[in-house]
């Protein structure tokens, strides 16, 4: 499946390559990168597996998560999209897209996820076989709740995953 490529105002959504590796590797060094998400900097080898994983999820779903750039750059600065984890968490979120987004902690207060995740949303909005949406968020991560609110995202429950209390939100594509 060819990976669709969504272009906002400032930003490009594309299918990751290999030299985004690198920068990625990058972000996962940076504590206020990997805080809410492992707790802990990730070596090459699993920042390389992350990345086979998103653009798995295209081909087994016809949805997965894109590559972030500036545009007037070309930089690789994140993530965003859907997956399909098979999380062990309750009440389950299998079968449900999971929205998420991740970016470089340089360009956090401009407005970029919003944007890269609004454009992400009405694609999926478009394109995704169910109109419910899900997202996991580490109870601690305010700018990430923030952001889902604004999307429209409401909690549906609260629980553990890997050790961390995080919250379960859903969005319904509007009709």
């Amino acid at each position: 499946m060819a990976i669709p490529v969504l272009e906002t105002a400032r930003l490009r959504l594309r299918g990751h390559h290999p030299a985004d590796l690198a920068p990625f590797v990058a972000m996962w060094q940076e504590p206020d990168f990997y805080r809410y998400l492992a707790g802990r900097p990730l070596p090459e080898e699993e920042v390389w597996t992350k990345m086979l994983r998103h653009l798995g999820v295209w081909a087994l779903y016809g949805y997965g998560y894109w590559a972030v750039e500036e545009k007037t750059t070309g930089h690789f600065i994140g993530n965003v999209g859907f997956g399909e984890w098979q999380r062990a968490v309750e009440p389950s979120v299998k079968g449900w897209p999971e929205m998420g987004w991740v970016l470089a902690p340089h360009t956090h207060g401009r407005g970029y996820a919003t944007e890269a995740t609004q454009a992400a949303l009405a694609w999926g909005d478009a394109h995704l076989p169910t109109p419910r949406t899900v997202c996991l968020i580490d109870e601690a991560n305010a700018p990430s709740r923030g952001l889902a609110a604004k999307l429209g995202y409401q909690e549906f429950a609260r629980t553990q995953y890997h050790g961390c209390d995080v919250l379960l939100l859903e969005r319904l594509a509007p009709s």
